[in-house]
């Protein structure tokens, strides 16, 4: 049996399951004796295999990450898949538990060019009477691959943003930070 890719929803899911347990273990101290046990980082996936029969059986179950590395162009999450296996025709036929890297999908950005808001304006031209309302122009540039105005717009916007993630090793960095205080 193969199974088959696990969706990019999963790796998302991934993230954010990452970020929201980071965030909701920040909270501020208390005075118990003993802190509560963080739970193990996990994201749901699911995926399908060619059964015995030749059908499509369905995997469905949990990734667990371990790391995140990067070749310099991509970053990719290495973990355990944990999975249940149901053929095509609904029996469950096992469960997998498997070592896997996963490619991870970076959500293009968008940074804010011009927010300008101009009041309502009444204009006489030669007895021609012009009334405009409240104007809202907002210019929003989305980075991304294949947007080459997007991505300079927000190069040039975040020219003076301090940050630590100004490659993709440092990302790489920040998540394995993140596992390691989840995981400790």
């Amino acid at each position: 049996m193969r199974i088959g890719k696990l969706g990019r929803s999963a790796v998302v899911a991934l993230l954010v399951t990452g970020l929201v347990a980071f965030f909701a273990g920040a909270g501020t101290a208390s005075a118990a004796p003993a802190a509560p046990a963080v739970p193990a980082l996990t994201a749901p996936i699911a995926g399908t295999f060619t059964d015995a029969s030749g059908g499509t059986g369905t995997a469905t179950g949990t990734f667990t990450p371990s790391d995140f590395t990067t070749d310099g162009t991509s970053t990719f999450a290495n973990g355990v898949a944990d999975l249940t296996m149901v053929d095509s025709a609904g029996q469950q036929v096992g469960t997998v538990s498997q070592a896997v890297t996963v490619p991870v999908g970076v959500a293009a950005a968008s940074c804010q060019i011009l927010d300008l808001v101009l009041g309502p304006l009444d204009l006489n031209l030669l007895g021609l009477v012009v009334h405009l309302n409240q104007v809202h122009l907002n210019i929003t540039a989305d980075a991304g691959p294949g947007n080459l105005l997007g991505n300079l717009l927000c190069a040039i916007a975040g020219l003076l943003d301090p940050g630590p993630l100004s490659n993709l090793q440092a990302l790489v960095n920040l998540l394995n930070q993140i596992i390691a205080i989840l995981g400790g």
